[in-house]
């Protein structure tokens, strides 16, 4: 059988990770990467990727129709976009080639939640195109959704959720600093968010409603809030950096109401190099019912590489599934994969 053949779309930090630990695996190759960043646009990945494979040169480019029709992956890897008006037409675009797709946008990891009708549509289009479309990462897509409703399944009953993530955004790419107003003064991150222009974290929504869909609860509420982090000192990671008295990220909470009180709870404080001010990262779920669940794992599950091994991860899942829109709920429970990729494709 011939390696499992994917792309890669978007080579920013998330992409960049794929691609490493893909040359590193076992009966998979990339056959192309698109980028629109004319610094990288053709030169070989291998120059930018510090690791030791003998996986065959791979040149990016800026033609995305130019690979699909060349190369025909198995899948595209597309690491653009937080939302799913951002991500659809790429989306549509891979689709209509008959190729699978796993995308980062932390919208597409429960579609439904804010974009019922372009949910419908890339449902109706993977269809018809005999495809499978997938958006996962850590968080949305793992450890304040699909970890919260797997540990639910221990519980005779569930009478309240806490998913609490204390993380560090210096992992990820530009698009997350923008997102988190990393760098900001607090004068410009009050006028953005009057403006509706600063997003903060892209996700609550969909993780609160694969909570309640997945525990066949209806909703009667969701809300969500946001407040700035500021640095007392300078921090920097690879790309952002944040002055003293600036924003170093942003603290969301939010919440899912059930007749009138609150039953999911989502507290989500996170920013760049959190340590250098005390701050200790970890995620903890606490599930009051029967019986009472508490779950910490200290420090985070890093954001960047669970994020590059979810997607990696879950190429065979997304090649075997029936075509349409999935979401982690649909598909395998997720795994490393150590053998052979090839060993997992059913067909």
């Amino acid at each position: 059988m011939d390696k499992v053949k994917v792309v890669i779309w978007g080579f920013g930090a998330m992409g960049r990770g794929m691609a490493q630990m893909l040359m590193l695996k076992k009966g998979v190759e990339i056959k192309g990467v698109c980028d629109r960043n004319p610094e990288i646009v053709g030169l070989d990945i291998r120059t930018l990727i510090p690791v030791e494979s003998d996986h065959p040169s791979v040149i990016i480019e800026s033609d995305i129709d130019h690979i699909l029709s060349h190369h025909r992956p198995d899948i595209v890897l597309l690491c653009t976009d937080s939302f799913v008006k951002g991500a659809y037409e790429k989306i549509k675009k891979v689709v209509s080639y008959g190729i699978n797709v796993i995308s980062t946008a932390e919208e597409m990891a429960y579609p439904m939640a804010s974009e019922p009708k372009l949910a419908l549509q890339i449902d109706h289009i993977a269809k018809a195109f005999n495809v499978t479309v997938l958006g996962t990462g850590i968080n949305p897509g793992f450890i304040m959704d699909l970890l919260v409703v797997a540990l639910t399944g221990t519980m005779v009953d569930v009478e309240h959720i806490e998913a609490k993530r204390i993380n560090s955004l210096s992992p990820f790419g530009p698009t997350v600093m923008h997102e988190q107003g990393v760098g900001l003064s607090l004068g410009d991150y009050h006028h953005l968010v009057a403006d509706g222009k600063l997003a903060g974290h892209v996700g609550f929504h969909e993780s609160v409603m694969m909570i309640s869909d997945a525990l066949g609860v209806k909703l009667d509420g969701f809300q969500q809030q946001m407040a700035p982090i500021v640095t007392t000192i300078d921090r920097k990671s690879l790309f952002g950096e944040a002055k003293a008295g600036h924003v170093a990220g942003i603290n969301m909470t939010g919440q899912g109401l059930l007749n009138g009180n609150v039953f999911i709870d989502m507290i989500h404080p996170q920013q760049i190099e959190p340590e250098i001010e005390g701050t200790h990262t970890g995620d903890y779920i606490n599930l009051k019912g029967t019986p009472n669940i508490h779950m910490s794992i200290t420090p985070e599950i890093d954001g960047g590489v669970g994020t590059i091994a979810m997607c990696v991860n879950m190429i065979p899942h997304v090649i075997n599934a029936k075509p349409g829109l999935k979401t982690m709920l649909d598909l395998p429970v997720p795994r490393a994969i150590l053998g052979d990729m090839r060993d997992l494709i059913e067909h």
